[in-house]
């Protein structure tokens, strides 16, 4: 299984040219500005348009169209949310505090705190989290799981006996989780269709850098 590719090399989602200067600056000064950092294309927060500056919080729903692409902070995790998707965040109850993600649709790239579990539900995985990164991509017969770095539960929906702990540094153990009537539940994937460049601007947003630097040459 072929899991470091050069297909991780530059910026892509909103088109970001990066200047990782900026970077250390916001980490200097310990800024973090919650609510949608940039959008593109439709984006929308509980059904309105949701242009920079927009809030978003524990309880709303997220949707772009085909064109849509958004980028957000709540609290101190930050999401890179791609066209055609269609993402709520979660919440116990009335709490104002954000206990992870349902993936309905489409493509997400996240950056979590360290400390509080949280849990990404999807077509056919649950992700269990604690302070990580992970990018997900949702099929009706499958969902693709990146642990970018850090720890994941990894189970399928329809056979929670299949299950996996991932511990990984840099994109290491991609996977498949496949709906019910799949051979194998959990397979082996590739690095696909997210990037570094992404991951050091989302952890910039919220006062952090990635374990493996911005200094990183971008290899695989």
């Amino acid at each position: 299984m072929t899991t470091r590719r050069s297909v991780l090399k530059g910026a892509t989602g909103l088109g970001f040219a990066l200047n990782f200067g900026w970077v250390g600056e916001l980490l200097a000064a310990g800024r973090v500005t919650p609510g949608v950092r940039t959008s593109s294309g439709e984006v929308t927060v509980n059904g309105n348009a949701a242009p920079q500056g927009t809030a978003v919080r524990a309880g709303d729903s997220v949707v772009t169209g085909p064109n849509g692409e958004v980028v957000f902070v709540v609290g101190r995790d930050a999401f890179m949310i791609r066209p055609d998707t269609r993402v709520e965040l979660l919440r116990m109850g009335n709490s104002t505090v954000l206990t992870g993600l349902r993936i309905l649709s489409g493509r997400v790239l996240s950056v979590f705190s360290p400390g509080r579990k949280r849990q990404i539900q999807a077509e056919t995985a649950t992700i269990g989290i604690r302070g990580t990164a992970v990018y997900v991509e949702v099929e009706p017969d499958r969902t693709y799981v990146c642990t970018c770095y850090g720890t994941v539960e990894v189970a399928s929906r329809d056979d929670p006996s299949a299950r996996e702990t991932i511990r990984t540094k840099h994109h290491d153990q991609p996977r498949y989780v496949m709906a019910s009537g799949a051979p194998q539940m959990i397979m082996g994937a590739q690095v696909i269709n997210h990037t570094d460049a992404e991951l050091i601007l989302l952890e910039g947003l919220v006062g952090r850098r990635p374990p493996f630097g911005t200094r990183q040459p971008y290899r695989y």
